[in-house]
């Protein structure tokens, strides 16, 4: 794990205590600091083997920092307590940034945006290590940053940021910074397009003379602030042909690749290196996942999909779709259910298997252009897909929707198809 001496005898909150908050107390611990760790949820606090303070009710005076999960929304009752003692909110992020000094010298490539975010980390990971040098993953996406083990001297960290990770970091100094893309998402958290997008922007504000590779920012001015170079990624060329790339098929991967190759080629990769790479790349779990064909159907988990914009280019993909989609939906400015990324591309869709909040909402929607059917459930779904596909058709789940009405997080959604799937 990582371990820092900035941390040792310090008292420190955590709030939240899933996978990332139970690796900043182990963190922290091993640092020498003192922890008080909490998470409102009563299944939560019985799987933590530590010790608990409830942070809705100590006293905060002399916290060094209260570190809440990413998810905490800033509507909670702790960060008004916390201000009103003085004590700043961070995240995992935050604590990995003030640790970078005691670290073997490094660099770190820092990935943002709407869409292709997940895609584009796993891809410059695989790049540095497919070209034979040490590199780490993590932030958003693997193992929680505080749980990895140091790199050697000269090692890469690349490091997937959510919007809400980057609203609580204030000196993650990035050597790359890329933001693939801004559509709308989140804005029952941030409020308003203006304010999500300068919580994405935050990654190029905190750089010290870094890269920044900028894709799509509808519109939204994200370099205010940044002073190093900046490469646009519709201008970069990749090497080789994409047609050689098994795992970055569509034009949505075209510019995920050209963004992690221009991350790369800022680390010194040459493009011998970077073309074997973008070819051997084996694709990201949960994200236009083929699982093969059963039932004489073509499987496909898109599990990752969690919003319209991310949905579209795998509807784009496939043809004589048996679409599964829902979850939370996600909103627009305007408080309805937002599809509206997804309807032009419909063409291909034979129907629509709608699960968990979003069903009815999104049947509304669909109904006007292709046959809905309300399954609830992902299991129900399968099993009314399997009712009327004929054979060679694509079952693609692509939820356009956040996991977490039904399951813990994209992931699980994932797994569940997967399993259902894999039984068939």
């Amino acid at each position: 794990m990582i371990t820092a001496p900035a941390f040792a005898g310090r008292r420190y909150g955590v709030f939240g205590l899933a996978r990332s908050g139970r690796a900043t107390v182990a963190a922290l611990a091993a640092s020498g600091a003192d922890v008080w760790a909490w998470d409102d949820g009563a299944a939560a606090r019985d799987a933590f083997t530590g010790p608990l303070t409830d942070l809705n009710s100590a006293d905060l005076a002399g916290l060094a920092a209260i570190v809440v999960s990413p998810g905490v929304p800033h509507s909670a009752p702790i960060f008004a307590r916390a201000a009103a003692a003085g004590v700043p909110v961070v995240g995992d992020i935050a604590l990995f940034a003030q640790a970078r000094a005691a670290m073997p010298p490094h660099q770190v490539v820092g990935i943002t945006g709407t869409n292709g975010k997940s895609t584009t980390t796993a891809l410059v990971h695989h790049l540095l290590v497919a070209a034979g040098r040490a590199a780490a993953m993590g932030g958003n996406i693997g193992l929680p940053i505080l749980a990895q083990d140091p790199l050697p001297a000269g090692g890469t960290w690349v490091l997937e940021l959510s919007s809400y990770q980057l609203e609580i970091t204030q000196s993650l100094a990035c050597d790359v910074a890329v933001l693939t893309n801004i559509t709308p998402d989140h804005l029952e958290r941030h409020g308003s397009m203006a304010a999500y997008a300068g919580a994405k922007a935050r990654i190029f504000q905190q750089q010290r003379g870094g890269l920044a590779v900028v894709g799509d920012t509808g519109g939204h001015d994200v370099l205010a602030g940044h002073d190093g170079p900046v490469v646009r990624i519709a201008d970069v060329t990749c090497p080789g042909d994409q047609a050689d790339w098994p795992a970055l098929q569509g034009p949505h991967n075209l510019d995920n690749a050209r963004a992690a190759v221009a991350a790369v080629r800022a680390l010194g990769l040459g493009d011998a290196e970077i073309a074997a790479g973008l070819k051997s790349f084996p694709g990201l779990p949960h994200r236009m996942e083929r699982l093969g064909v059963k039932r004489g159907l073509d499987w496909v988990n898109d599990s990752k999909a969690t919003n319209a914009d991310s949905t579209a280019p795998a509807l784009k993909a496939f043809r004589n779709v048996h679409w599964i989609a829902g979850g939370r939906p996600k909103r627009d400015a305007a408080g309805r259910a937002d599809l509206a990324a997804v309807l032009p591309h419909l063409g291909a869709v034979k129907r629509a298997y709608l699960i968990g909040e979003a069903a009815a909402e999104f049947a509304g929607i669909l109904q006007p252009h292709l046959p809905v059917v309300i399954s609830g459930t992902m299991a129900q779904a399968v099993r009314d897909v399997l009712d009327v596909a004929a054979p060679g058709d694509v079952v693609l789940l692509s939820p356009a929707c956040a996991s977490f009405d039904q399951y813990t997080d994209f992931e699980a959604r994932g797994d569940d198809f997967r399993a259902l799937v894999g039984a068939l």
